[in-house]
This record gives C-alpha cells, structure tokens and sequence, in this order.
C-alpha cells in the first residue's frame, strides 16, 4: 500500500461545514474516516485516504483527499445504488463538493418526477386494465 494521503486541513473542514450548512439549513457533521483508494487505474496499488462521510435525505456521501488540492466524490444509496458527478478528480474543494450536492440533488428530483409519472399512470388504468406497466418506482 502507498503512503497515506494529508488529512483534511481545518480550512478545508470548515468549508464543507459551511456547504452542508447553506444546503440543508442546519448543522450537519461528516464524520472523518479512512478509505483505501486505487489512484492510479494501471496499478493495484491502494492507498490510504482521508475520507469525509455524511448522510443527509436518505443519501450517503463521501468526499476523498486524494493528494494535495485534489479531491474526489461519491453519492449512494445502497451498495448497488452509487452515483458520480461525470467527474473523477477535482482540484477545488468547494467545487467538488457542490458538484457532488448538486448532482444528488437532481438525481433526488428526477426520482421524485419518475415516481409521481408511475403513480399517475398506475391511476389512469381501468379496474380491469391486466397490462403491465413495470415497477412503481417509490
């Protein structure tokens, strides 16, 4: 395993204290942790990185120090369910993490479009209406 990463400074705590802040309209905290991460695709090398993890909506989130100003996100579900923002690496904090709030934040949204779309179809069939019209998506 590589040397681990810096941990997140005080500033840089602070700022996601602030986004999450300004977000949800309240204090939330991420917790600090630790995850191993492949940096380098042609390796198989892991290395330790500092983490930042909270769940908020009923999402998790986690934010990775890779190195030096250069960051990495994540949003999920369930272990099946993990979402990115189109974007590996970021070398501004404050970018990355809005990104990765914003992201979140539409794919919330479309869900919640796709799962009054379903109910209302579900409304518009007859009593004797025998076709299937997939999964209600809730």
């Amino acid at each position: 395993m590589n040397a681990s990463v810096s941990d997140f400074t005080g500033a840089e705590q602070q700022l996601v204290l602030e986004l999450l802040q300004q977000r949800y309209g309240k204090p939330v905290l991420p917790e600090l942790a630790d995850s191993e991460l492949k940096l380098d695709p042609a390796s198989d090398e892991m290395t330790l990185c500092p983490t930042l993890f909270w769940s908020e909506r009923g999402a998790n989130f986690v934010v990775w120090k890779a190195a030096l100003q250069r960051y990495r996100c994540q949003f999920f579900y369930a272990d099946a369910d993990q979402y990115g923002t189109g974007q590996q690496d970021y070398t501004d904090l404050r970018r990355c993490v809005l990104t990765l709030l914003r992201v979140q934040a539409d794919h919330e949204s479309q869900s919640a479009d796709m799962s009054n779309q379903a109910t209302a179809a579900d409304l518009v069939a007859g009593p004797g209406d025998d076709a299937y019209h997939g999964p209600l998506v809730i």
